[in-house]
Order: C-alpha cells, then sequence, then structure tokens
C-alpha cells in the first residue's frame, strides 16, 4: 500500500474563489462562443463544450476533494456474467479508500433454468494510488467497513498491486479523481470533452460529458472514435454524481456513482500501517 500523503487543508470557500478566477480566464475566449451555443441550447445533438461547461467540469475534481470522505459505490463487470460492486468512502486528501465488496454470478447449481445467480464472494477492501487489500468480512459485525477495517490487523490484509481487469481500473480511477485544484477548462476544452445530452437522476438535473481525450490518444482509435472512455455527469455547481469507465471487449462499463459527503466516516488507519 502507498504511505500516507499529506496534503493542506481546504475550505469550500475555495469553490467560489476558483470558479470567479476561471472565469476571469476564460471570459474573452468564451464571449463569442457563448453566444453561439445560447442559440443551441435546445439541441439535443452532442458537441463540443461551451466555456461554462468546461468550467464547471472542471471544477468537479476539487469538489469532491472538499467533500471528502465522500460515499461512493462501484459496479463492475467482470465478464462471464461475474459482477463486482463496492460500497464505501473516499477520502481523497489522502488518497485512501474503505468499503465492502460483493461479488455475483453464476453459482454452477444445475436446473431446469441453468445455472442460478449467486453471491460468490464477498469481504472488506482497502485502497490507495498503489493498489489494494482484502480481508475476510466479520461475521455479525453490521457496523460500516471503515469501522469493521480497523479491527482487521495489518497480516490480516491480502495486498496486491493493480492489475488491467475491470474492477482494479475502476477502484485505480475512483481514487484519483479528487484533487486539491480544479483542472484547467481551457485545455479540457482543447483535449475534446463533449456534451452528450441532459439527464435527471433522482430529481436533479445533470450534464453528461464525454471526458478529454489522453494525451497522445489517437483519433478514431477508440470504439466511439475519438470520444474518451470516461464519462461524467455534473450538475450546475459542478458537482459530480456518477462517472462511466468503457472496458475494450466489454459490453457494460464500469460505473462510480457518489452518493455525497459521509461525514460520519472516519478511515481506519490499521490497514496501512507500516512495521
Amino acid at each position: 500500500m502507498a504511505r500516507k500523503r499529506k496534503t493542506s487543508g481546504c475550505t469550500p470557500r475555495r469553490t467560489r474563489w476558483f470558479r470567479t478566477l476561471i472565469a476571469l480566464a476564460v471570459c474573452g475566449v468564451a464571449a463569442g462562443g457563448l453566444a453561439a451555443y445560447r442559440s443551441l441550447s435546445a439541441d439535443t445533438t452532442e458537441r463540443p463544450v461551451t466555456m461554462e461547461e468546461a468550467s464547471r467540469l472542471a471544477l468537479s475534481r476539487l469538489n469532491l476533494y472538499q467533500a471528502s470522505p465522500v460515499a461512493v459505490t462501484l459496479t463492475a463487470t467482470e465478464g462471464g456474467g461475474v459482477v463486482v460492486k463496492v460500497k464505501g468512502v473516499v477520502d481523497y486528501r489522502t488518497h485512501r479508500a474503505v468499503g465492502s465488496y460483493q461479488v455475483t454470478g453464476s453459482t454452477g447449481s444445475s436446473g431446469s433454468s441453468g445455472p442460478a445467480a449467486g453471491r460468490l464472494d464477498h469481504g472488506l477492501i482497502v485502497w490507495d494510488t498503489g493498489g489494494l487489500g482484502l480481508a475476510p468480512a466479520r461475521e455479525g459485525d453490521n457496523s460500516p467497513p471503515w469501522q469493521q477495517a480497523e479491527h482487521v490487523p495489518r497480516s490480516g490484509w491480502s495486498a496486491r498491486s493493480y492489475t488491467t481487469d475491470p474492477l482494479d481500473a475502476g477502484l485505480r480511477l475512483l481514487v484519483g479523481l479528487g484533487a486539491d485544484r480544479p483542472d484547467n477548462p481551457l485545455l479540457l476544452a482543447q483535449s475534446g470533452a463533449r456534451w452528450l445530452e441532459s439527464e435527471r437522476i433522482d430529481g436533479r438535473s445533470y450534464d453528461r460529458f464525454a471526458g478529454p481525450r489522453a494525451q497522445g490518444a489517437t483519433p478514431g482509435a477508440g470504439p466511439d472514435g475519438e470520444r474518451s472512455p470516461l464519462t461524467y455527469w455534473v450538475d450546475a455547481d459542478g458537482g459530480l454524481r456518477r462517472v462511466t469507465m468503457r472496458i475494450s471487449g466489454l459490453g457494460t462499463p464500469t460505473t462510480v456513482e457518489f452518493s455525497g459527503r459521509d461525514g460520519r466516516a472516519k478511515l481506519p488507519e490499521t490497514p496501512w500501517k507500516t512495521g
């Protein structure tokens, strides 16, 4: 596991300050473009992001950082009907996360309707920027995973580095999404971020964006041509609600859902202790 990285604190006032700074930086460039895009406000066709949209997308990582610890749910399809679901919390100030996992899929039971679906495995999971660790669930313990994890000794965790499978790719993406500063909205717009459509989730409006392409990506090489494999759902304040990541060869993307700040959560130190 990676060692704890210290980061400086950040107050919610910084969101307003950064939003003002970004607006000043892009207003001159955006003036003509925004006027043109306002005339297309009713358009439902995929298009490049406006500078206002790029600014909100740029703020989404900072907003996650400030909201830490954040409640998350990750769902990854591993192929062959196997699905892994992780529910936990992420602290973007330390880039550490803890939760519980459950693996479901075919149990191999014989029957007239074919193999039955059921739970194949479950337990506790911790992860950071360097890898992950798994431990058995504490039977009969209904406390939150972050509390259970504190009672598992360091030797009780099976740690490993990340692989390229969908679960590991999703965990690695998830723990790196928050940042202590916003992205550069100009670079986001210039790197191919695109507005896809507006949606409502739990009664709230979100814009769905295809993220910027990776640096050096070859246009037309991906499953959707020039589009990034990452898709973001962002609200009017730059709040991130959902991220999906397409994995080559799999029809179902890995999905991350954000449920907001969990003020009760306190990430354990035990899994990361050394010596």
